[in-house]
């Protein structure tokens, strides 16, 4: 897992190891090859089964990501915003799928969103679909799909510890389960709505200690924006992962950020 710290996707990772013990373990070593059977797998969704069976097993399963949603949208111009019209676009897409190299037309389909239709300039000029093309037709395929007003990203707020003991750094290893899942970090706070004042974030401290305020950052996730305030002490703690400084980039990116913070790296 500390290979992913920065990267993203942490649970992705924790999924491909759950899936990967799971076909050792339960399945022999053999990977299942339809897609009701790759949907059983630990962490296999709706789309990831479908591009696995069309493209690894040449079954003729509907592959539809966001790329196919938009060649959908404009070539039958969908009217429907997203996300609303994601179950259209699907069945939509569903109409195109045969038995004839169903692995070729799913990557066939997404490398046309990816390349050729793409979001703001489509080149429609090398669209092979051109003719048929809805949305071409009304002279405004960029418009296509239709989008919802996107909502305003929520705000949260919290406090991050950072506990040292000469060259080491008192990390913990979060939940399984939720955000940063599985990942080291730095002790912190819940995440709430309303910022935290100074006494109500040394009374949180993990441990007792001479706590400091030591820097504030702003770390914006996909779903919400958090301010994280950073408050430092120096002093031992039985339950820490102690980790040199040097290592620190074991952790996900917030935590590294409010680490550097703190230690005015």
């Amino acid at each position: 897992m500390g290979a992913w710290a920065g990267l993203g996707y942490y649970a992705r990772a924790r999924n491909l190891i759950a899936c990967a013990r799971f076909v050792a373990n339960n399945l022999g070593g053999v990977f299942l090859d339809t897609e009701d059977g790759l949907r059983a797998l630990p962490g296999v969704g709706a789309y990831t089964a479908a591009a696995i069976a069309a493209i690894a097993f040449d079954r003729p399963a509907n592959v539809v990501d966001g790329n196919v949603e938009r060649v959908m949208s404009r070539l039958f111009a969908v009217e429907t915003p997203l996300p609303g019209a994601k179950p259209e676009l699907k069945r939509l897409a569903e109409g195109l799928v045969t038995a004839e190299r169903p692995g070729d037309w799913a990557q066939a389909l997404m490398d046309l969103g990816a390349m050729v239709c793409t979001p703001s300039s489509p080149a429609c000029l090398i669209c092979p679909a051109a003719d048929v093309c809805q949305a071409r037709a009304s002279a405004a395929p960029e418009t296509y799909p239709r989008r919802d007003a996107k909502p305003e990203r929520p705000q949260r707020y919290g406090v991050a510890y950072l506990l040292t003991s000469g060259d080491r750094v008192a990390l913990v290893r979060r939940p399984a389960k939720g955000l940063l899942g599985g990942m080291l970090g730095l002790p912190t706070s819940n995440w709430r709505s309303a910022p935290w004042s100074n006494a109500e974030a040394i009374e949180t401290a993990p441990v007792a200690a001479a706590w400091k305020p030591a820097g504030k950052i702003r770390h914006v996730f996909t779903h919400f924006a958090l301010d994280l305030q950073v408050f430092r002490a120096e002093a031992d703690w039985g339950d820490a992962i102690w980790t040199p400084r040097a290592e620190l980039e074991v952790m996900p990116s917030v935590f590294l950020k409010a680490a550097r913070e703190a230690l005015g790296a």
